[in-house]
């Protein structure tokens, strides 16, 4: 039995997987987000470990005797943030996390001091990339910066209180802008251009790699037996490509989480830069991928449903599944982003917009339009990195190659099929899709205590498809076509 423990940004999710790849359980923990200024997005790791003991009292009680049962942990989470520690591995300030902004400034700062950054990081430096938040400390909180001994990201401050050991993988430190993404290790350039050096950083570890075992304490309040062991993991990104069984070249999935994500694999280190598109290290070994990434996509749903007071999601989902085309036609355009954005337009200043509100609009429209929005941002990126081309023995450039849709939004049947007809791409939705990334660090866990990574990493079996429907096809080409001219005559008003 396996424990995967998934760190997201409103809260952790365990699961329980068998040596027959069936999920026996899953429990979720909600974890609040601080917003103290605008722009600003933090979290306190402590509410990250409380929610971690709430689900795994939960998840004994749920299922003791697999629970008993358990021989490896593997972690997933959220990536870029930034968790500070002082000399006594004490927490210093709030996490800065991923869709915090205000760093801005300094990712300017750090590439004019490192020329060579986008080819060592094959990444463009963005706000919510982990290294500007630590230039930014090191400008406007100078006493804490000074106090700082070690840099973790956030699921990696889980494993430290899961095994007392400061260990990281490959995929999740690609999100940092200190990795060479090519040589798989940190680089002494990037960290001393934030008045940082190796010895900040936490090990390096293939994603399938054991990092230590669970401490005897924890073990025993948890009711769990000695030498569990706990595997590198992945981010959350990386660890859903293992979910899904995404692991050899051009294989890929598209997320619907609090972000929007489209994911492929390659073979080789391909950076794009140009189109702010994030070339990382897969967190199976010697394999990278493409990603192209939104801020806002199942969280902008959740906030229109808060916003129209339209009851749950899914009620208010199944009422844009009831929309006519016509309708639908009529509904105003939605530029989706709440927390600034990334990929194609690497902009942390751009702010939502609804165009061509009228008075005959209901929350079904405004919903619809959200939906919508998120779709267009998506196809934005995927036409990024089909831009970019294939890497060596990838087929990113493909449009016709299947991908699997995964992350909370999936649940929806009218969001997935618009989806699949924005994109031009045919959609597999698996089974368990909502809970991908605890299952790839669960999959990690099993290879981590000896597993086979073809056998752990199968495809998962689709539980729909969603084809590109013509009609649809034409609609909505013509409402791209409306949605890309918006940014730009809009960006110099944000």
């Amino acid at each position: 039995m396996y424990l995967g423990i998934d760190l997201g940004t409103s809260g952790v999710k365990l699961l329980l997987l068998d040596d027959a790849h069936t999920v026996v359980a899953t429990v979720d923990a909600a974890v609040p987000q601080l917003r103290p200024q605008p722009n600003w997005s933090e979290q306190h790791p402590a509410d990250w470990w409380a929610a971690v003991e709430t689900a795994v009292t939960q998840l004994h009680a749920q299922a003791p005797a697999a629970w008993a049962q358990v021989r490896g942990i593997g972690l997933s989470g959220h990536m870029h943030g930034a968790v500070v520690l002082d000399a006594q591995g004490q927490v210093l300030r709030p996490a800065i996390l991923w869709n915090d902004g205000r760093a801005s400034a300094e990712c300017a700062q750090l590439e004019s001091a490192v020329p060579t950054s986008r080819q060592i990081t094959g990444n463009l430096a963005m706000p919510g990339f982990t290294a500007p938040k630590l230039l930014w400390l090191r400008t406007h909180e100078p006493a804490v910066f000074d106090h700082i001994r070690n840099v973790l990201l956030p699921k990696d401050w889980l494993r430290l209180q899961l095994t007392g050991d400061m260990a990281s993988d490959m995929s999740d430190a690609s999100g940092t802008l200190w990795l060479d993404v090519q040589a798989r290790a940190w680089s002494p350039a990037m960290l001393q251009a934030c008045g940082l050096d190796v010895s900040h950083m936490p090990a390096l570890a293939e994603g399938s790699a054991p990092t230590g075992t669970l401490r005897s304490d924890v073990a025993r309040r948890w009711g769990l037996g000695d030498s569990i062991v706990v595997a590198a993991g992945a981010g959350d990104n990386a660890a859903s490509a293992v979910g899904v069984g995404a692991r050899t070249a051009g294989q890929g999935f598209v997320s619907l989480g609090t972000s929007g994500v489209v994911f492929r694999v390659t073979d080789a280190l391909a950076p794009a830069t140009e189109r702010a598109v994030h070339a990382f290290a897969h967190a199976l070994p010697q394999r990278w991928h493409h990603m192209s990434v939104m801020l806002s996509a199942a969280s902008a749903f959740g906030w229109i449903t808060r916003l129209t007071g339209r009851g749950d999601e899914a009620q208010l989902s199944d009422a844009v599944g009831a929309l006519s085309a016509s309708r639908q036609a009529q509904a105003p355009l939605f530029l989706p982003y709440l927390s600034g954005e990334r990929t194609p337009h690497n902009n942390a200043a751009a702010t939502g917009v609804f165009m061509g509100l009228r008075s005959e609009h209901e929350a079904a429209d405004l919903a619809y339009a959200v939906m919508e929005g998120v779709g267009f941002g998506l196809l934005d990126g995927l036409n990024a990195m089909r831009a970019a081309g294939p890497g060596k023995g990838s087929d990113t450039g493909r449009s016709d190659a299947p991908l699997a849709l995964v992350g909370g939004g999936a649940r929806s049947n009218p969001w997935a099929q618009l989806l699949a007809s924005a994109l031009g791409t045919p959609l597999q939705r698996p089974q368990g899709a909502h809970a991908a990334a605890a299952l790839g660090a669960a999959r990690l866990a099993a290879m981590a205590c000896g597993g086979d990574e073809a056998h752990w990493c199968e495809p998962l079996p689709a539980d729909a498809t969603f084809m590109p429907q013509p009609a649809q096809q034409t609609q909505l080409a013509e409402r791209y076509a409306r949605f890309v001219a918006l940014y730009p005559a809009l960006q110099s008003q944000f």
